[in-house]
């Protein structure tokens, strides 16, 4: 999508009432992408989404010898699965600014025979991939990574099991690229032990099931997984069937700022493909929204939210859903009393620091904000300045202020066009929802 350098929203001047379309979701894609390369055979994902994330993921995984195809017109991709097999002896692997691609390819060329450098956007080579390097370590890979962020190098001769520790306390991610391939390795068994708490546990949780789907396991023992290696082998040998096409849910992270338009306009939004068997922890924040005031129905493979004539705040620890931390602050003002987040410093390493950044841009409309290590408490506001929010560069600055739009006149989105990282047509799809309604 092209857009222009700024983008004006124009409040609503009745509730919304609309079905919205999100595309498919990052997450699942990009775990999707991983599996299918990995299993054996050709397999069509339906309903993927295409963006710059799963655009790193794809060129990543080209990089290292797979063959993909690609039709974002009908948001189909085929991959040709090598079970196991890594295709290239040696890769240069670009991510961008994705987490997910660095923290899945990394262990992914682990299991190759090669070196591979891996190296992104300024931004990545401030976000930390350190223990992720001591836990490929710890299972005998060798890696260069002064910084303990990108660069790195590989130098692999394949993994081999054994027992690892890992910290998923600062990115759940390090813990799903583990789990995504040690079922490949040459081994027995790898034994990973987590150090901590586990950060944002849905998606390992998301990890987890969609091994399942591909006839894989990790068994999961707390605060140890164990999995067993060479696992598509076994299949292949056991003469069990492979699966050739895999749907891909909508993403329940962009759809959380359709149901909040929902929320701040007192309207109502349903979206499709999203229920309490979705994959993504992060359809809870309907129930976020549910508590602020709006009724919330799950029926029929589809999500329905209506808002209340007023919002009321909430206190709530928001790590398992952290994406939405923006989402529900942008609709925070229009609340009758504060809004409390809590158990979140971990975004300050996301795209931005997001905590700095939402305090910066509330305070820029004139909401009062307390900032904490670890959170923040945002007041209600009885009008908004208008302004021109600065996005540093983080799509969920630019859809989660949007929403702040549709309520408050005069609010400009800086630098439309980061949405491409994950929702490239998100303001043509926030344009026709509002038309609809």
């Amino acid at each position: 999508m092209t857009y222009p350098p700024q983008i004006e929203i124009t409040p609503l001047s009745s509730p919304l009432r609309a079905t919205a379309k999100v595309p498919g979701s990052k997450s699942i894609t990009n775990r999707a992408l991983a599996l299918a390369a990995l299993t054996d055979g050709r397999l069509t994902l339906t309903g993927a989404l295409f963006a710059d994330d799963t655009q790193r993921m794809q060129d990543c995984l080209k990089a290292l010898g797979f063959a993909i195809e690609a039709d974002p017109h009908t948001a189909m991709i085929t991959v040709q699965g090598e079970g196991g097999t890594i295709p290239a002896s040696q890769a240069e692997l670009f991510v961008g600014n994705s987490g997910t691609t660095a923290r899945f390819i990394s262990p992914i060329a682990a299991l190759g025979q090669g070196t591979f450098h891996l190296d992104g956007v300024a931004r990545m080579r401030e976000r930390p991939i350190g223990d992720l390097v001591k836990s490929l370590e710890g299972l005998g890979v060798a890696v260069d990574c002064p910084t303990g962020c990108p660069p790195l190098i590989i130098h692999a001769q394949g993994l081999h099991g054994g027992s690892t520790t890992i910290r998923a306390d600062a990115s759940s991610q390090f813990l799903s690229g583990l789990l995504l391939a040690a079922p490949f390795a040459d081994a027995k068994e790898t034994i990973i032990q987590v150090e901590g708490p586990i950060l944002s546990a849905p998606y390992v949780r998301m990890t987890q099931a969609m091994l399942a789907q591909f006839g894989l396991s990790a068994r999961d023992r707390g605060q140890e997984y164990r999995v067993s290696g060479r696992q598509q082998v076994r299949r292949r040998e056991l003469g069990l069937p492979r699966m050739e096409s895999y749907a891909i849910e909508p993403d329940a992270s962009a759809a959380s700022y359709f149901f909040a338009a929902a929320a701040v306009t007192g309207g109502w939004v349903r979206i499709h493909g999203l229920g309490p068997s979705s994959l993504q922890g992060d359809t809870q924040f309907v129930k976020v929204l549910e508590a602020m005031g709006c009724d919330v129905v799950m029926a029929n493979g589809a999500i329905d939210v209506h808002g209340p004539e007023q919002l009321r705040g909430i206190t709530l620890d928001m790590n398992a859903i952290s994406d939405t931390v923006m989402t529900l602050a942008a609709i925070a003002p229009f609340a009758s009393s504060p809004t409390v987040i809590e158990n979140v410093g971990h975004i300050r390493h996301k795209e931005t620091d997001r905590l700095t950044a939402v305090v910066a841009e509330l305070t820029r409309l004139g909401v009062d904000v307390e900032e904490r290590s670890d959170g923040l408490t945002i007041y209600p506001a009885t009008s908004l300045h208008p302004a021109t929010i600065q996005t540093y560069d983080d799509h969920r600055m630019a859809m989660a202020f949007a929403i702040t739009g549709l309520r408050s006149p005069g609010i400009v989105i800086d630098n439309p066009a980061c949405v491409a990282k994950t929702f490239p047509n998100f303001f043509e799809c926030l344009e026709e929802l509002c038309d609809a309604g």
